[in-house]
């Protein structure tokens, strides 16, 4: 690779990685199932490598980059139209559009949770991964803690209210409610 084409490669994958989680949560909300949203990814990073020299302004890569993906959900609906389970085109459009919209919100409330769960103090953030982990029973967890199950569910409730109030904070300090 040339040095030119090594920083086009480069400025890619960082504007690729940097918005790939909301692409990635945008196309699981158009199409029925992880591997179909997987399989519509890998469609949406080659549209996104081959054209990247088509948009004029890199901040409009995640505008640029959803709208691909938009399109490239629709024709893998289109083509297994025949499925019973599958939205009508209308219905898709309307759920692109909400999506859209919220897409930057939803960002940010990430974002502001990770914050929050990050200034857990240890013992709160083991309770919380451990409740949260695959597989998980509240009444082994508490057995395994020497708590009762009851009292294991009121800790992670606690934590549960201070990780809202949290970032109910972090978003309003933000502006965004």
């Amino acid at each position: 690779m040339t040095p030119a084409e090594n920083a086009k490669h480069d400025q890619f994958l960082r504007l690729y990685v940097s918005h790939e989680e909301a692409l990635q949560g945008f196309v699981r909300t158009l199409v029925p199932s992880r591997e179909d949203a997987r399989e519509v990814m890998q469609e949406v990073a080659v549209v996104l490598w081959q054209r990247l020299g088509d948009l004029d302004d890199l901040a409009n890569f995640r505008p640029w980059a959803f709208g691909v993906a938009r399109f490239k959900a629709l024709a893998l609906l289109r083509d297994r139209s025949r499925d019973r389970l599958v939205f009508d085109e209308d219905v898709l459009e309307l759920l692109a559009d909400e999506v859209t919209e919220q897409a930057d919100a939803y960002e940010a409330e990430r974002r502001a949770l990770e914050s929050c769960v990050e200034k857990l103090d240890p013992a709160q953030r083991k309770l919380l991964d451990a409740a949260y982990a695959p597989g998980a029973r509240i009444d082994a967890l508490a057995v395994e803690a020497g708590r009762s199950p009851m009292s294991f569910y009121k800790a992670l409730h606690r934590i549960r209210l201070a990780l809202m109030n949290c970032t109910q904070r972090l978003l309003a300090q933000e502006g965004i409610s």
